[in-house]
C-alpha cells in the first residue's frame, strides 16, 4: 500500500512548527511513505509573516517551505504536494488542488467569509476538507460546521481526541461527505500517533489525490 500524509505543518512558515521541511521529509521517508502533503497554516493562520507585506510577498513566503520541499523530496525520495490550510477562528479547512500561481492570481479570496472563501475554491476546482470538525480549545469560542461548503471531513486526526474523531465520522456520514485523516503533525518524532490516507496505487499530483478519494480508492489508516 501506498501511504500519504494529507496535513502536515512544517517551520519556518507555520509559526507552531517545530520540525523543518527535511526533518519531516526524512520522518515520512523513515517510515516508507510514498508522500507528504504540505499544509502550512495560511496567511490569516498562525503563520510567521510581517502582516503589513504585499500579498505577493506573502505568497512567496508562504510557499517556500513547499518549494523547498519539492527539492528535499527530490533528493531522498519522496514525494511532495501542495495544499493549505485555511483558518477561521478556529474553524479549519485542509485545500488541495489549487497552485500558488492561483492564490497569487486571486488575492480576492482574502476579503471573503469562510463560506464565500470554501464555495469559491470549491467553484475553481478545489477539493476542500473540513478539518478537526469539532476541535475544543481555549481560543475556541464555538463549534462551527459547513456541511454544504465542503467535499470532505477530516475524520480522524491523530492529534485530537477519540470523542472528537467519533463525532466528526458522525457528521461526515450524515452529509454523505468523503473521510479524509491527517496527523496535523507539528512535530515529527518518534513515537507519536500518526493518521493519513492510503491506496494500492500510487500518485503522482494533487489531481490523482482526489480523483483517488472521488472514486474511492484512498481509505484512511492511523499508525
Amino acid at each position: 500500500m501506498y501511504r500519504y500524509e494529507t496535513h502536515l505543518h512544517t517551520s519556518p512558515v507555520s509559526k507552531c512548527a517545530v520540525s523543518t521541511v527535511r526533518e519531516c521529509l526524512e520522518f515520512y521517508k523513515k517510515l516508507d511513505y510514498d508522500g507528504v502533503f504540505i499544509t502550512n497554516h495560511f496567511l490569516k493562520g498562525n503563520i510567521n509573516i510581517d502582516p503589513s507585506l504585499p500579498y505577493e510577498e506573502k505568497i512567496d513566503f508562504y510557499f517556500s517551505d513547499y518549494e523547498e520541499g519539492l527539492r528535499i523530496g527530490k533528493e531522498i525520495g519522496i514525494k511532495v504536494f501542495c495544499g493549505i490550510e485555511i483558518s477561521f477562528c478556529g474553524t479549519d479547512f485542509l485545500v488541495y488542488g489549487l497552485d500558488k500561481q492561483w492564490y497569487l492570481d486571486h488575492p480576492q479570496i482574502m476579503d471573503m467569509t469562510a463560506r464565500e472563501t470554501m464555495e469559491y475554491l470549491m467553484s475553481c476546482g478545489a477539493f476542500v476538507v473540513q478539518a478537526h470538525p469539532y476541535r475544543e480549545a481555549s481560543y475556541i469560542d464555538h463549534i462551527r460546521l459547513f456541511p454544504r461548503s465542503v467535499h470532505g471531513v477530516e475524520i480522524i486526526n491523530a492529534s485530537r481526541t477519540k470523542e472528537e474523531n467519533d463525532l466528526a465520522k458522525i457528521y461526515a456520514d450524515f452529509y454523505g461527505h468523503f473521510h479524509l485523516a491527517g496527523s496535523d503533525n507539528h512535530k515529527c518524532e518518534e513515537g507519536r500517533a500518526l493518521a493519513g490516507v492510503e491506496s494500492e496505487d500510487a500518485i503522482n499530483c494533487a489531481e490523482e489525490f482526489i480523483q483517488a478519494v472521488k472514486n474511492g480508492k484512498m481509505s484512511v489508516f492511523t499508525i
